[in-house]
């Protein structure tokens, strides 16, 4: 994935320093404001992202050769933060109360990035888009085989379908917080129940 063109020494004299600094505090306001804003609305413009981080298109494009460089960025990090965040959820122990969990971190994952991943179908290859959802999936699908296999889940219906499901299900919820249908302090404990309800 192209990351931001950061090329300073550690040699480098104080102004250089200086310089280098302010690239990496441009850099991180351009990447916030591009998930913050493309988190809303996928086709967010360039132009747009540079105001929002209050920075020039110049500036933005010196750190960022194109919109599908910066994207791709985005998505590098939420990738990151998604699996770390994941990582930390308590997956053992009775399956139902397990996704449970999974599935309000998932949706405050969901939330926070909400509409990057259409951003990125449009400019990113399809292993590359794969990538983000693998380890996400398979930590639900670990979790529906465990449920199945207990009889807690149905399982007349593919396991694929069932991940289907929970993926609009999540994202569901973040447009209706977007739209002010529901609050984002209720939408984890909906996601959980409308979700487990759905699987039963």
């Amino acid at each position: 994935m192209t990351q931001a063109k950061t090329s300073a020494s550690v040699e480098d004299e104080a102004p250089d320093r200086g310089k280098r600094a302010d690239a990496v505090r441009n850099i991180e306001a351009i990447v916030a404001a591009a998930t913050r804003l493309l988190a809303v609305n996928p086709d967010v413009s360039v132009n747009e992202i540079a105001k929002a981080a209050g920075v020039g298109r110049v500036t933005l494009y010196g750190h960022f050769d194109s919109r599908a460089a910066l994207i791709g960025e985005v998505v590098d990090r939420a990738i990151v933060h998604t699996d770390k965040a994941l990582a930390g959820v308590e997956l053992d122990g009775d399956p139902r109360e397990a996704l449970g969990r999974l599935l309000e971190e998932t949706w405050h994952l969901t939330h926070r990035f909400g509409a990057v991943v259409v951003a990125a179908s449009q400019v990113l290859s399809p292993e590359q888009i794969r990538r983000a959802h693998d380890e996400p999936a398979a930590r639900v699908r670990g979790l529906l085989e465990r449920g199945r296999e207990a009889g807690q889940f149905r399982d007349d219906v593919p396991i694929e379908w069932q991940i289907s499901v929970i993926q609009a299900i999540l994202h569901g919820a973040s447009a209706a917080v977007h739209r002010g249908e529901i609050t984002p302090e209720d939408a984890p404990v909906l996601v959980r129940d409308t979700t487990l309800a759905a699987l039963s």
